[in-house]
């Protein structure tokens, strides 16, 4: 039998609750918990997949790695002398002080 995402989704939602809400685990339970944990999570894993390849298809680009290629600013290391540490016997910074970041 084939679950909807909502119905899915609902079951992981249901099964954290009761996860969060114990005192103490109850081993008993928590194989049938664990294996229809996994079972949801598959089935809502697909149709994130299927949406999102549906997006692609529609938008021409994929959209999960285009931000993953996006690179992460970084400052230039050489360029600048690196900023003065505070002491005890440091004066107090003013406003031609060139090492404030901002």
């Amino acid at each position: 039998m084939k679950h909807s995402f909502k119905e899915s989704y609902g079951v992981l939602q249901r099964h954290a609750q009761t996860l969060r809400e114990q005192r103490e685990p109850n081993i008993d339970d928590l194989l049938q918990i664990v294996e229809e944990s996994v079972s949801a999570f598959k089935i809502c894993q697909a149709r994130i997949d299927a949406v999102e390849k549906a997006l692609e298809k529609e938008l021409g680009e994929p959209q999960r790695e285009t931000v993953e290629r996006s690179p992460v600013p970084t400052a230039p290391t050489a360029s600048k002398p690196a900023p003065k540490t505070a002491s005890k016997t440091a004066a107090p910074a003013t406003d031609d002080d060139d090492d404030v970041p901002f």
